[in-house]
């Protein structure tokens, strides 16, 4: 099953604040709010959606194929990717704009404040995803994940007039698009990706109920945090998978990447809807233990060794057979 994922790729810089936000916040003043906070750590680390879900494929062995674009400053980017298992080969370099880069804080209560530079990320509604299928031989799935909003909107439409099944999973574009542009964006998808609060967001915003919006796409996947994930049909039985226990809770930064990477593989090697969550899990749980959206080394061992405990032997077996 040949997957490409379209998103953003960035370059993360992740600081630390020792305090709790919510104790910097005065509550009749918060429509003048400016704050500085004193961080005790700065980690520049590579990120962005398309290119964290699809390091985690590649960890997996599934070789995704990334689509999005980068600036000139790419290269090494570029080959990190390509040593860990990703297509960077329909990666669009622009010739005047940096790659993006999101500056992200996180308080001590695991809670963040960032913000997201766009640079060259723009010039993703320029790629077109014929080009992408014709090149790597046809495409089975494509997530299109959050990127330039109007690159997301022309690869949304690309996919229905070409009878590609697609992934809708806005995540941090959520917040700026309209009931309009969402529901362009998840009508008729294979599936819709969400966290709980999104899934509250996208119900408002476009005014369709639950039930609507499961009549309008093939599988709804609500991530919950610690508590797992919830996948939904319209006339079958929801699933839902809980997660391994994390060694330690070091950074929440890319685990939803993380799921959808583990996921997306377990489609890609024709397990179940259930079976494929649990993978998701498992690398999200690898995710959080670490710092940085692409810093965790999946060691097949060990990742089997945790994930039979948690799911047990007859899950551990099948997931065995596909892991690389």
């Amino acid at each position: 099953m040949r997957i490409a994922v379209t998103g953003s790729i960035a370059t993360d810089h992740l600081m630390t604040f020792p305090g709790r936000f919510a104790d910097q916040l005065v509550a009749d003043q918060l429509h003048t709010v400016s704050l500085s906070f004193l961080v005790d750590n700065l980690d520049v680390r590579r990120g962005g959606v398309g290119a964290n879900i699809c390091f985690g494929m590649g960890q997996l062995g599934t070789r995704p194929v990334l689509v999005g674009a980068a600036g000139s400053d790419f290269d090494e980017y570029r080959a990190w990717l390509d040593r860990h298992g990703v297509d960077t080969g329909s990666v669009r370099i622009s010739e005047v704009l940096h790659t993006a880069r999101f500056v992200c804080t996180t308080d001590a209560d695991h809670n963040q404040i960032g913000s997201f530079y766009t640079g060259a990320m723009s010039e993703a509604r320029l790629i077109e995803l014929k080009a992408v299928a014709d090149r790597v031989g046809g495409l089975d799935l494509v997530l299109i994940g959050a990127d330039d909003p109007e690159a997301m909107l022309r690869h949304t439409e690309e996919c229905r007039s070409r009878s590609i099944p697609f992934a809708a999973d806005f995540s941090q574009q959520i917040a700026r698009m309209n009931g309009d542009e969402i529901r362009t964006l998840l009508d008729g998808a294979t599936y819709l990706f969400s966290n709980e609060y999104e899934k509250g967001l996208i119900e408002s915003k476009t005014g369709w109920s639950d039930e609507e919006i499961l009549g309008r796409v093939g599988h709804r996947v609500t991530t919950l945090g610690a508590r797992g994930v919830r996948i939904e049909r319209t006339g079958e039985p929801t699933i839902e998978v809980g997660c391994p226990d994390e060694e330690a809770k070091v950074d929440p930064t890319g685990v939803g990447d993380a799921f959808r990477a583990g996921f997306l593989s377990g489609l890609s090697w024709g397990v179940g809807h259930e079976r494929a969550a649990q993978v998701g899990c498992m690398l999200a749980t690898l995710v959080i233990e670490t710092l940085g959206t692409q810093e965790y080394t999946l060691r097949r061992a060990h990742f089997m060794e945790r994930f039979t405990k948690t799911y047990g032997d007859e899950a551990a077996a099948e997931v065995r057979a596909h892991l690389g």
